[in-house]
């Protein structure tokens, strides 16, 4: 995609009938991609899932633009940050990467540049960090986003936290960031709280952020587990966001108390007509602050919330991800600096396989005073390539797929056992005492370990018979087109759900 093209869907992203064909265009290259011509063999239930998730984006996209939830100058960010940098792939860094090393290169890296947070929520990762200790270095943030851009051809960024509104470091803060890398495109998870009138105006201004904002429900929910108030202050920030068009979604937490909650009609109907353009959950995972098992949702509900999750993506249209349940639209695990996958950066330089796998094998401070590589993390990190290898035999590059049960895709949740193994043969460092803690606590392996069991007798016969059905509509869709798999995916929702309620 030249200058002059991009130019011109810009143009046409602004004009409503344009952009409406536009946009079905879109989606038709997509299924023509993904269903019809599938040019990496991958299995026909993970196609399905990509092609309905990303169908879902296009109209997420549409839905920002039309209600004026996207303003034009974000919406230039968007197409060429986001759409053509990060979706597209057309970087050339990233071609000559795969001619080099045979593989993808990671397609991002979560950051949390800073600890600090102005509020202490029940159970977060991020705990109380001293300010002396709370941010990575400016020069070292730069040089990781310099790095990602050129090895990998990578400008699309994660930022976590603590709150990413307080980094703060020689002067620069996150904004700044966005200013310095201004072809990037950034997903900040925040707690909203900081986003007043000015706020939404810088982030305006520089385009290429869209906030995920925390929530946990409504009111009682949200600040049962945030303090009394923050669901008000989050009201505010959705209105300040709407009125200068900056895109934002909602960043939520599943626990047993809540699973049902955040998948009803009622709550994403309510987030949805406050302006949240997309939905991403992550549930529960026993690390950080007093970390308590009892929180994390069953492996009963976990399979609740996959079918549901399945449902709302496929027949409700729902831009909403579930960083576990939705491990089809990935192709498993994408930690670990797996090919399109990431790893994680804290603020202590630690670099760890993800956010939920507190054990770090370097440390970043040290590759930027070697003047070393990141490359050196994708490629020569042992416990990185232990985690890469049973990605591979679980299912990813497994075009036959045989293995993989993507249902519970994530060796640190779903297979505890065979993480604690990689752990114990490669040694990496517990980030904080509550990791170490974990390595010494035969209940936290005893429980975590029953989890996978139970886990794996439930959902195994589920995701082994959506794989065939997945097959039949696939098989359908390249007979008769587009709408013969909308018309099968709610046909076959319909009959599980009559399954289910025979079950019962």
């Amino acid at each position: 995609m030249g200058r002059l093209t991009l130019l011109l869907v810009e143009k046409m992203l602004g004009v409503k009938p344009l952009r409406r064909l536009l946009l079905r265009y879109a989606e038709k290259q997509v299924f023509q991609e993904y269903i019809i011509k599938n040019p990496d063999r991958r299995p026909a239930k993970v196609q399905e899932d990509r092609f309905f998730m990303m169908r879902n984006l296009l109209r997420s996209i549409e839905r920002g633009i039309s209600e004026g939830l996207i303003s034009p100058r974000v919406r230039r960010k968007i197409v060429r940050g986001f759409i053509y940098r990060t979706i597209l792939a057309s970087s050339e860094a990233i071609p000559a990467f795969v001619k080099e090393h045979g593989r993808w290169p990671p397609l991002f890296i979560t950051i949390s540049p800073g600890g600090r947070c102005n509020l202490a929520c029940k159970g977060c990762y991020a705990a109380s960090t001293p300010k002396e200790e709370a941010n990575l270095d400016w020069d070292v943030l730069c040089w990781i986003m310099r790095q990602k851009n050129e090895l990998w051809g990578s400008y699309f960024t994660v930022i976590s936290g603590g709150e990413p509104l307080l980094y703060e470091s020689k002067g620069k803060t996150i904004l700044d960031l966005a200013r310095e890398f201004p072809d990037d495109y950034f997903l900040m998870y925040t707690n909203g709280t900081l986003i007043d009138e000015e706020m939404a105006e810088q982030l305006a201004e520089v385009g290429n952020i869209t906030p995920a904002i925390s929530v946990e429900g409504f009111e009682k929910e949200t600040d049962e587990r945030r303090g009394k108030g923050v669901f008000r202050k989050i009201l505010r920030a959705f209105e300040n966001l709407r009125k200068v068009g900056v895109p934002f979604g909602c960043s939520i937490t599943a626990t047993r108390n809540n699973y049902k909650l955040i998948l009803s009609d009622e709550f994403l109907d309510f987030y949805e007509k406050q302006g949240a353009l997309y939905f991403w959950i992550f549930q529960y995972m026993p690390i950080g602050r007093a970390p308590s098992i009892d929180l994390m949702v069953t492996p009963e509900q976990r399979v609740w919330m996959y079918e549901r999750t399945m449902y709302l993506m496929r027949n409700r249209g729902y831009m909403l991800a579930d960083f576990w349940n939705s491990g089809s639209v990935s192709d498993g695990c994408i930690s670990a600096a797996r090919g399109s996958g990431y790893f994680y950066i804290d603020w202590r330089g630690n670099i760890t396989p993800c956010v939920f796998n507190p054990y770090a094998v370097a440390s970043v401070y040290d590759l930027y005073r070697r003047n070393a590589s990141l490359n050196e993390i994708v490629f020569n990190c042992p416990f990185f390539r232990a985690i890469q290898e049973w990605q591979k035999e679980y299912g990813y590059g497994n075009r036959e797929f045989k293995s993989g049960n993507y249902i519970m895709p994530c060796p640190i949740r779903d297979h505890y056992p065979v993480m604690r193994r990689l752990i114990d043969e490669h040694k990496p460092k517990p980030i904080d005492r509550s990791a170490a803690e974990a390595l010494e606590d035969s209940e936290y392996y005893r429980r975590l370990a029953e989890f996978h069991k139970r886990l794996k007798e439930l959902s195994e016969p589920i995701w082994r018979r959506q794989c065939r059905e997945s097959e039949e509509r696939l098989r359908l869709a390249k007979e008769q087109g587009m709408d013969a798999l909308f018309a099968a995916s709610e046909r076959d929702y319909l009959r599980e759900l009559q399954r289910s309620q025979t079950a019962d």
